[in-house]
Formats: C-alpha cells, sequence, structure tokens
C-alpha cells in the first residue's frame, strides 16, 4: 500500500511537543486498526496490521497455516498455494505464512483511526501529566478556589484540575462563596478515565501543621519540630512543639510577634483556636502543659496503662475540662494517655471517703 508520509511527520511532531513516543502511537494505531479488519473478516484472529516506521505505509496480513487440504481458507492455505504465492519461500506443513489482504479504500480507514488514535493518546498522556503532578501533591497544602457546590460537596478549582471537598471533610458551620480561595489539605490523589480524582480536606490535623510550615520559618527549617497535634476542626486545635537550639523560643516562634503568625493561621481556618505548648519527654510535664492554659497542682503517670490521674486547684477544674470535655479530651489525644482530672476538694471527698 502506498505511503503516509504525514503520519510519520505528525508523530515525529507530536513525540517533539507532547513527549509521545512514536512507537507507542504507532502501535496503538495498529491494534486499533486490527480492531477495524475484524469487523471486515469476521473475527478472524490471525489478522496483523504493521505500519512502514518510515514511509507510514499500511499492510494487513492474515496469518495462515500451511495445510495439505484447506477446511477453513480464512485461517489455511495449502502447501501448493504456499509455493506459488511464494516461490522463494520454502514452506513446509504446520508452517505459518504471511498473506497480504489488504482492503481497498484502506488509507481512508487507516487515517481516520489513526486520527482517533492520535486524540486519544494525547488526552491519556496529558491525563498521567496531570495525575504525577498532583500526585506529589498528597499529603500537601494547595490553594483552590472555591467553584460551586454539588450536594453537600464543594468543587474546588486547583488550576489545571478540580478537586472534592466532601462534605465528611468539611468544617461544621463553614459556608463557602464561589471564587473565595481557600487552603486545603490533599488526601488523596486517584487516577481515573477521566483524569485525576483529587479528595482534599479542611479538618485535618496535618492541615494545621503544613500551615505553620508555611508561616513559620524554624518550623519549616526543622529548627522548631511539632511533635504532636490533636484538633478538633473548627473549635480548637492543640499543638506540641520542640528544638534543639537553645536560643529559639519554640513556642514563640510560632505564635510569632504579637501574634503574627498564629493568627494567619487562626484567620485561615476561620476563628479556630489554636493552643501551642512545649513538648517534654517527662510524660507528667507533658500532662501538665497539655491542660494549658488551667494550672495543675499534680500528675500522678502510670506509664504501663498509659493513664495519668491529674489534681488541679477547685477554681481550675472547669476550665482544665473545658467546655463540654474539649480540652481534657484534646490533652488526651495530644499526649496518649487516659487523663482523669480531679480537684483538690474531690481529691480529699475521696480519700475521707476510703478513710471512712
Amino acid at each position: 500500500m502506498e505511503g503516509n508520509k504525514e503520519l510519520i511527520e505528525a508523530l515525529n511532531q507530536i513525540e517533539k511537543e507532547k513527549d509521545i513516543s512514536k512507537d507507542i502511537l504507532l502501535e496503538a494505531i495498529e491494534n486499533s486498526l486490527v480492531a477495524a479488519c475484524k469487523n471486515h473478516y469476521g473475527k478472524a484472529d490471525n489478522i496483523k496490521v504493521n505500519i512502514d516506521r518510515q514511509t507510514g505505509a499500511v499492510s494487513v496480513y492474515a496469518e495462515r497455516e500451511v495445510v495439505e487440504a484447506v477446511e477453513d481458507p480464512v485461517m489455511q492455505i495449502s502447501l501448493a498455494d504456499a509455493h506459488m504465492k511464494f516461490p522463494k519461500k520454502k514452506y513446509e506443513i504446520g508452517d505459518i505464512v504471511p498473506v497480504e489482504v489488504t482492503p481497498k479504500n484502506f488509507g481512508r480507514i487507516a487515517a481516520q483511526k489513526a486520527k482517533q488514535v492520535v486524540v486519544q493518546k494525547i488526552r491519556e498522556e496529558e491525563r498521567k501529566v496531570l495525575y504525577y503532578q498532583y500526585c506529589g501533591k498528597e499529603r500537601e497544602v494547595v490553594t483552590g478556589i472555591v467553584q460551586r457546590y454539588v450536594g453537600g460537596n464543594v468543587s474546588i478549582n486547583l488550576g489545571k484540575v478540580d478537586a472534592v471537598l466532601t462534605e465528611n471533610e468539611q468544617i461544621k458551620g463553614e459556608v463557602f462563596r464561589p471564587t473565595e480561595r481557600i487552603k486545603l489539605y490533599v488526601l488523596e490523589v486517584k487516577d481515573t478515565t477521566k483524569g485525576p480524582r483529587i479528595t482534599v480536606s479542611r479538618t485535618h490535623p496535618e492541615l494545621v501543621k503544613r500551615l505553620f510550615e508555611a508561616e513559620v520559618t524554624e518550623v519549616k527549617d526543622g529548627i522548631v519540630e511539632i511533635r504532636s497535634i490533636a484538633r478538633e476542626a473548627g473549635a480548637r486545635t492543640k499543638m506540641a512543639v520542640s528544638t534543639n537550639d537553645l536560643n529559639v523560643d519554640p513556642v514563640g516562634a510560632c505564635v510569632g510577634f504579637n501574634g503574627a503568625r498564629v493568627n494567619a493561621i487562626v484567620n485561615e481556618l476561620r476563628g479556630e483556636k489554636i493552643d501551642i505548648i512545649n513538648w517534654s519527654d517527662d510524660p507528667a510535664k507533658l500532662i501538665e502543659n497539655a491542660l494549658s492554659p488551667a494550672k495543675v497542682l499534680s500528675v500522678d503517670v502510670n506509664e504501663e496503662e498509659k493513664s495519668a490521674k491529674v489534681i488541679v486547684p477547685n477554681y481550675q477544674l472547669s476550665l482544665a475540662i473545658g467546655r463540654e470535655g474539649q480540652n481534657a479530651r484534646l490533652a488526651a489525644k495530644l499526649t496518649g494517655y487516659k487523663i482523669d482530672i480531679k480537684s483538690e476538694e474531690q481529691l480529699q471527698a475521696s480519700e475521707e471517703g476510703e478513710e471512712i
């Protein structure tokens, strides 16, 4: 069949511009043409299509087995016909002979199929590039533009692709306006036939951590380390920080001058309170710090059971427990200890009860 140099030149151009292998495209076109041929020849599994890599000429072959007596002319060829068609070849019974069966007007079909395959492959490759681009952003913070609500979910534009902020990953009571810019934590990037499906979150504790990494140079550089974080999204976050540099106050670094650094994050999280405390390798000290802003009189730690009994002044009990138990709950999450809080009065009453 006559050549199609335009096809080869177009594929060479695509290879340069899109970085898609010409051979991959040609193989895909050949496979597509095999399917087209099967419509012409019935479900013949012996059809092969070859595109000349230099000229673009398309040839269709039927691979037929050499037999004495032909029972299936689609799949077989007689020994006599094989010798007649290919006098220079010494075929024997059982050999496979490639017989050219290129249909008339196949060039037009080939050109159409080539165009379809090339367009599809370019889309696939561009989808792959997008997927790998955003796959590397998993567990990172991105800025997105709110597009619209789809049921309870929010569609967010991240630039070249959209993300989904599901109802479960939204902060309760938070409402967004179209075109509003918000920060989001990338939970998962999945490859799909329609492009990458990106799920993002506003409630994940790591969102707060990543925001501090972006806002606080000392955290980004590793001078200040965020050792633990506990969050009830939209209400309060507790974060424990430490440093090996004696000249750096880790809490002060995160708070910033006049609270500038922490306030920037509080504003991004629409007023969510953030408690930043000093980390300690001593569980008793860590638990005391974690119950801040409440003052603690004593902490009795059972490291085996991962539990602690905490005594606070009478007037500090409600502060230590927090509204609906929030302060105590976050302190327990932050430290990994089950915390039992009592006031001096309660302790005294229980001791008197034991004596009786």
